[in-house]
């Protein structure tokens, strides 16, 4: 039995971010956005008959519009594995779906984005309802049997986002899908070479989105880690200290 309210709280806020000596040239912001449109009206239209192979198009094409640089290092995801990695924006979505076909886990509210929550829909995204938490074994349970089909799920057990400097606790919830399912584990670690780039506090998507367009530039690393392989009936806190520790992060206490 999974319980607890999974609602942590993040304390970064506008102080952690700095951004200075970084803007763009003037009238880029504008173009960008104006790209940015193009590539997601396009993309929507094509991504519903070409699914996998267009939506890495789409969010690659994003990430290149806003002026953001990809970096992928470590091990290739295989299908099956659940990829747990740290939150710092919203464009940990894009990133993750530009590297590899995956099934995203994330919050409600992000089905009502603009975009980015048609995105995570077609890829077949699955979304935690944070104000029930019993609803959280069926979660699992769905999260589960993606893995046992051979879908590659893509979670943040951070449960919200954080500045990049500092760094949340993985939750230990989800875990429990892969030791049901009998699936590797494999732990990404996303770095933003400015804190400008994170969405917390008070920040709209709106607001974040012009922020990262108005840098002028951006490079964002993702590393995967040898991937883990739970044993049948394997402890989830135990799993998900073992992923965070293995990320090199240094905040890795877990919840009860």
């Amino acid at each position: 039995m999974i319980a607890g309210l999974w609602q942590p709280v993040s304390g970064c806020g506008d102080h952690c971010r700095d951004s200075a000596g970084r803007s763009a040239l003037p009238g880029v912001t504008t173009l960008r956005m104006i790209a940015l449109g193009a590539v997601l009206v396009g993309g929507l239209v094509l991504a519903p008959l070409l699914r996998g192979i267009a939506l890495r198009g789409i969010a690659r094409s994003m990430l290149a519009v806003l002026g953001i640089r990809l970096v992928r290092r470590g091990p290739a995801l295989r299908p099956g594995s659940l990829m747990v990695a740290n939150h710092v924006s919203w464009l940990d979505i894009l990133v993750i779906m530009a590297v590899a076909p995956v099934r995203l886990v994330a919050k409600g509210e992000v089905g009502a984005w603009p975009g980015i929550g048609v995105l995570a829909g077609l890829s077949g995204a699955i979304f935690i309802d944070r104000s029930r938490p019993k609803a959280l074994p069926e979660t699992v349970a769905e999260v589960a049997e993606a893995l046992r089909s051979g879908r590659t799920v893509a979670a943040f057990p951070e449960g919200t986002t954080f500045c990049g400097t500092n760094q949340g606790r993985f939750r230990p919830a989800l875990f429990q899908a892969a030791v049901d399912a009998g699936a590797p584990v494999v732990p990404a670690s996303i770095r933003y070479d400015s804190t400008a780039a994170a969405f917390i506090g008070e920040d709209t998507l709106v607001d974040s989105v012009r922020r990262v367009a108005a840098l002028r530039s951006l490079t964002v690393t993702l590393v995967t880690a040898p991937a883990l392989r739970p044993e049948p009936g394997a402890d989830r806190r135990m799993l998900a200290r073992a992923a965070q520790a293995s990320m090199g992060g240094s905040a890795y206490r877990l919840a009860a």
